[in-house]
């Protein structure tokens, strides 16, 4: 989810590296991607929020992977960004993010080549990445889940409810269309309609982090209007593998953004500490 878009939404920045596209989960997707330095290290996986895309990463990715020497991996999903586009009338499967996670993650891992990597997921992104490691897959070293949405609640809806009125009422349309391009009405749409459908109240994962067998750095910023620390509390009691836990605050939804040296100095001793070697 993009809690800029109330506000601000930043202007694109220019790729550092080649843009390609991609076969992976049953569509075409756009990807940009760049080896590690040395065969013995990991790649980052980025998985974006819910109305996110690579652009919206900003340099994050870069920098992260210029820090560390991993490979970086980052993408737009199905009916985001460059990607094929939803169809009308903008709907997506309840399911969606468990597909997103069993299908299109371990086909990207596979187009790349990637057998150690390490899956940052923000939002929605988040909620995908513990998915795809509940699963067991065993190529995926370690998971960095920022504003998870492990269950709905009360404040998502919320936000969600009001975004969608500035969708109708002010310029979010176009300042998204910057990232989104021709994406733009699906991207909103399929996003905001998944969360306000009765069907999807009941989404809920904490059953499924048991199988998640690999470290977790979570974090959280105390005034994200999208969910709340009970987010947190359940990836700590659930996952079967050591959890870290970064919680800042008088920050929102995007930490990477708000509080970007702090979260960047953490995942990356996150992911150093964690990398089998």
């Amino acid at each position: 989810m993009l809690e800029s878009a109330i506000s601000e939404v930043p202007d694109p920045i220019p790729p550092r590296k080649r843009r390609q596209t991609v076969w992976a989960g049953g569509h075409t997707l756009r990807a940009k991607w760049h080896k590690p330095r040395t065969q013995a290290t990991a790649s980052l996986v980025f998985l974006h929020e819910g109305l996110g895309s690579i652009s919206q990463w900003r340099d994050v990715p870069d920098s992260l992977g210029d820090t560390t020497g991993y490979g970086v991996l980052v993408y737009d999903r199905f009916g985001y960004g460059g990607s094929a586009r939803l169809p009308v009338p903008y709907e997506r499967a309840i399911d969606f993010m468990e597909c997103e996670a069993t299908t299109t993650v371990p086909d990207l891992l596979d187009t790349f080549d990637i057998t150690n990597a390490f899956l940052f997921g923000h939002s929605d992104g988040a909620t995908i990445a513990l998915l795809a490691t509940a699963g067991g897959d065993i190529h995926i070293q370690g998971i960095v889940a920022e504003a998870t949405h492990l269950f709905v609640e009360r404040e998502s809806l919320d936000s969600i409810r009001f975004l969608r009125t500035q969708w109708e009422a002010t310029d979010l349309h176009e300042r998204l269309r910057r990232h989104h391009g021709d994406n733009v009405d699906g991207a909103f749409l399929g996003w905001a309609n998944l969360w306000l459908n009765s069907a999807f109240a009941s989404f809920d994962i904490h059953d499924r982090l048991a199988g998640v067998t690999c470290p977790v750095l979570a974090i959280q910023g105390t005034e994200d209007a999208y969910g709340s620390l009970a987010q947190v509390e359940v990836i700590k009691r659930s996952v079967s593998a050591p959890v870290d836990t970064l919680i800042l605050s008088a920050c929102g939804h995007s930490p990477h953004l708000e509080a970007r040296a702090v979260v960047m100095d953490r995942v990356a001793n996150f992911l150093a500490t964690n990398l089998r070697r």
